[in-house]
């Protein structure tokens, strides 16, 4: 189904983790696999070489091509981690003001390390888009629209 090139595999996430360099960000996404399974009941899965997913739905374009794509998940990342949870992260983040240290992209939520954020709000936020399911962007630039 999927013309993707980032798709869930059997890599383990696990040894993905344990071969981290940096060792605060390798405790780091322990405790996010903790969070995002106890929030989704999911199993973490290893979605290309480095992106930890949990859950998992078919998206369609206007074009008919279909793919799956995680539901939420993270990705530790060279002095980053990235959290795949909405596609519009400004959004998703006014919702907690409270949550600390973070940047945004359009559909990604950076922060350096966990203790930058308070883990509370953390927690509502994953769970909060988990909850919401996974929303298609209203797309303005140009790119294909998911129906």
């Amino acid at each position: 189904m999927s013309d993707n090139k980032t798709i869930a595999n059997d890599n383990s996430v696990y040894e993905f983790i344990s071969s981290l360099k940096d060792t605060e960000q390798a405790k780091d996404s322990e405790e996010l696999v903790k969070l995002f399974r106890n929030i989704t009941g999911s199993k973490p899965l290893m979605w290309g070489d480095n992106i930890i997913g949990f859950g998992q739905v078919s998206l369609t374009y206007a074009s008919g091509r279909k793919v799956d794509w995680l539901q939420v998940g993270f990705s530790p990342r060279k002095g980053k981690i990235s959290l795949y949870v909405t596609f519009d992260a400004a959004d998703l983040t006014s919702q907690f003001p409270s949550l600390g240290k973070y940047k945004i992209g359009k559909g990604c939520i950076y922060i350096n390390k966990l203790a930058d954020v308070n883990m509370n709000e953390l927690e509502r936020l994953i769970r909060t888009a988990y909850r919401a399911g996974y929303q298609s962007p209203v797309r303005d630039d140009g790119k294909e629209q998911i129906v």
